[in-house]
């Protein structure tokens, strides 16, 4: 998995992801109370004005639905919304321009989106994100009455200063909850997503998956014979061995998919959209990479993966899908490792057999 400059690593899309499943349900009361401020100012513009302002309105919710209906399983989620956040604030300055230009009621709405940015993107998405709205700014307004605002510069610099202080305030408290955040779910030692990140992320995926029905794939891999790692070269080496292979996992997966450490040397792999055969398919990349990569600090490593997950028409359900990846991983161990074996959500036992975990650390 790459970076890109809207998000920078794994944990800015886990942050992204993350924050639009709470922004959903403020989202759906900003736009009601939108639709309420128009309602209230019926008596007082014309009925064109109160259409448009309740059309922009729709619009915009329909464009962070059909965003919200694909960014689970998109290759790249950010962008996804990124485009979502463009068109509203597109939205608003088409509103701006057929309700008054400068003297629209609506020119101050161009801020509200500016509040969402930082909690989604990096700061160069945020930059860009503001040079866009200040764009529309000048546009919406001076297309209709450019007279007016070269009279009246005001018109536009207090909508911009808004519009610049919002984003610059939001950042900051963005800033300090990401390193908090960031202390709190992200292992210290690889960089990858921990057991509380996955929580998270596994509640939206089950959600997601029932609305849209789509696939989940769910991989469990653990690092073969590790133990004699640690006790042949010391901790430090099995260090190095467990960043070299985070690194790895990370390149080599989809850009939605999302990596985690759950324990010592097992990690687990979300694979939204993807069937249980395809998850397999990825499973072995993975396996064959890990062997052929000739990893420095341990030329001989291997790694066991048990894959599971949900099936399209069905809703994802992580407890049952681990149970199912964890028996096929104790089952790849038991057949002589270095192997994916899969085991469906329907066939696998309740429990995790207790010989597993005696299996798996020994590697």
């Amino acid at each position: 998995m790459t970076g890109s400059w809207l998000c920078r690593d794994d944990l800015d899309r886990e942050r992204l992801l993350d924050m639009e499943r709470r922004l959903r349900p403020v989202r759906g009361m900003t736009m009601a109370l939108i639709g309420l401020a128009v309602l209230a100012t019926a008596g007082f513009v014309s009925l064109g004005v109160l259409l448009t302002a309740a059309i922009g309105v729709a619009i915009a919710a329909g464009l962070f639905a059909l965003a919200d209906a694909h960014i689970t399983h998109a290759e790249r989620p950010e962008y996804v919304m990124f485009a979502a956040w463009a068109g509203s604030e597109l939205v608003i300055a088409l509103c701006v321009v057929l309700t008054g230009g400068p003297d629209s009621p609506g020119v101050a709405w161009l801020a509200i989106p500016i509040v969402t940015l930082s909690s989604r993107f990096s700061t160069r998405g945020v930059v860009v994100g503001v040079a866009i709205a200040l764009a529309l700014l000048v546009a919406s307004t001076m297309a209709v009455d450019a007279t007016a605002v070269i009279n009246d510069p005001t018109l536009v610099i207090a909508p911009a200063v808004v519009i610049v202080s919002v984003a610059i305030l939001s950042l900051a408290l963005m800033r300090s909850d990401m390193h908090h955040r960031g202390e709190a779910v992200i292992d210290p030692l690889t960089g990858m997503l921990n057991r509380k990140a996955l929580a998270a992320r596994a509640q939206e995926l089950e959600e997601q998956s029932g609305i849209t029905g789509e696939p989940v794939g769910l991989m469990v891999g653990d690092l073969d014979k590790f133990k004699g790692i640690n006790d042949s070269l010391g901790h430090a080496a099995g260090d190095a061995v467990l960043q070299e292979v985070a690194y790895l996992l990370r390149k080599r997966l989809r850009a939605f998919d999302l990596a985690y450490r759950i324990g010592g040397e097992e990690f687990l792999v979300l694979l939204p959209g993807a069937s249980v055969k395809e998850s397999q398919v990825i499973a072995e990349q993975l396996r064959e990479a890990t062997e052929e990569d000739r990893l420095g600090h341990a030329p001989d490593l291997t790694i066991s993966f048990g894959v599971s997950g949900s099936t399209r028409g069905t809703t994802f359900d992580y407890q049952d899908a681990f149970r199912a990846a964890d028996a096929a991983l104790y089952e790849a161990k038991d057949a002589g490792r270095n192997r994916v074996c899969i085991q469906s959500v329907s066939t696998a036992p309740e429990e995790t057999p207790v010989e597993s975990a005696v299996a798996i650390a020994a590697g």
